[in-house]
């Protein structure tokens, strides 16, 4: 039984447990590079990030001239093959994010992981940074298959139900940067927690998620007034 009022905790990764930005960016680039598009700055494709690798390649593309469908297959392939061989060069936690885990952790809450991201490519980076093993599920935008990634509820609502939950008789909550996880936590019945920190494409306070954090010190002392509200 954990020692806290939620069993179970998700996270979204990209902006959320992870900084990213750096990787995908260099992704983003290279896939525009190839067709001789200008490179864009990281602090512009951070802005791009949490919907999946083919919506944040057409907003590049977009950005820099746009595209059709049949080049953005092309050069999605490109994207996904350069992240796959660069995926750790500049991706590091966010601070603070290792200690919150280690601290709901010895409270005994399962926790789990649902993200746009491809299941493979999430693993592949979690396993990377020696952070796989923390989780109990890791759910990617594909794993479900088609229409179930963020905002729709199925990828949290498979990511809890890995972590042992069952329905009204498990309560859990959801941490995430972007509208996506925001609508889906909502869509799945769980409260939500946003991260200032994260990937924004505007103010955090637009997201309306259940409450805001502003670093990882925060969370546990957040999802414990959730709990009593």
């Amino acid at each position: 039984m954990a020692d806290f009022p939620f069993p179970i905790v998700g996270f979204d990764l990209d902006g959320t447990l992870l900084d990213t930005s750096g990787d995908l960016a260099a992704a983003v680039n290279h896939a525009l590079a190839s067709v001789g598009r200008a490179p864009l700055p990281v602090s512009h494709i951070r802005t791009m990030i949490g919907g999946g690798a083919r919506h944040m390649l057409a907003q590049g593309m977009a950005a820099s001239g746009g595209c059709d469908d049949a080049e953005l297959d092309v050069l999605q392939t490109r994207l996904l093959d350069f992240y796959e061989s660069n995926i750790a060069v500049h991706t590091r936690p966010f601070p603070g994010m290792i200690d919150a885990l280690n601290l709901l952790a010895a409270r005994g809450v399962r926790l789990g992981i649902a993200t746009n991201k491809i299941e493979r490519l999430a693993r592949l980076v979690l396993d990377q940074l020696d952070l796989t093993d923390r989780f109990a599920a890791i759910v990617g935008g594909d794993t479900m298959g088609p229409g179930t990634a963020k905002p729709s509820p199925i990828a949290i609502e498979a990511m809890v139900e890995r972590c042992g939950g069952s329905g009204d008789a498990q309560r859990a909550a959801f941490v995430g940067d972007s509208i996506y996880d925001v609508q889906g936590a909502r869509a799945a019945g769980l409260p939500v927690v946003a991260c200032s920190f994260g990937f924004l494409t505007g103010p955090v306070a637009d997201l309306g998620a259940d409450a805001t954090i502003d670093g990882y010190a925060e969370l546990i002392p957040t999802l414990e007034r959730l709990a009593t509200a």
